[in-house]
């Protein structure tokens, strides 16, 4: 049965989870990194082709927690899957059973669309959350190593 705190994001929500983006900016110690602005995240959840999807962790009316996510495709499995970009609950909601919640509404997503990966990636240093990962079972894909073009780098590679 699916947590009645857990739903999938609505156009009302956007500002809110806006500010828990930054909120995870500044928890990941990158807040300079973090230029998200309500209508980016509005056109990308609710434009005409979206291809981000959203839920969020709500208590007492309030969004407290999200997960944004995107699909990605597995070659050697032949199906699509989920990618994890964020996962976040307020400090003062962490223990509450929220951000399991949030993980295990992404992975009924996956059984009932027949997808058959869900992935994220956490820094090395956030050894509370690769605690908590590890508690549901996820194994760390150690051998693989995160490869990332951006700004100026993207720019020459592009031309």
């Amino acid at each position: 049965m699916s947590d009645p705190r857990i739903r999938r994001i609505e156009p009302s929500d956007v500002d809110a989870v806006v500010g828990l983006v930054y909120e995870l900016a500044e928890y990941e110690r990158a807040p300079q990194d973090c230029h998200l602005t309500a209508e980016q995240l509005h056109a990308a959840l609710f434009g005409a082709a979206p291809a981000l999807f959203g839920h969020v962790a709500v208590v007492d009316g309030e969004v407290v927690g999200c997960a944004l996510w995107f699909l990605n495709f597995s070659t050697w499995r032949g199906t699509h899957g989920i990618y994890l970009e964020d996962l976040y609950v307020r400090t003062t909601q962490r223990g509450s059973g929220l951000g399991k919640a949030l993980l295990l509404a992404l992975a009924q997503e996956c059984v009932d669309r027949g997808y058959q990966r869900l992935e994220w990636s956490v820094l090395d240093w956030n050894e509370p959350a690769i605690g908590f990962y590890k508690s549901l079972g996820a194994i760390p894909m150690d051998e693989w190593t995160v490869h990332r073009l951006t700004d100026e780098a993207l720019t020459a590679a592009g031309t």
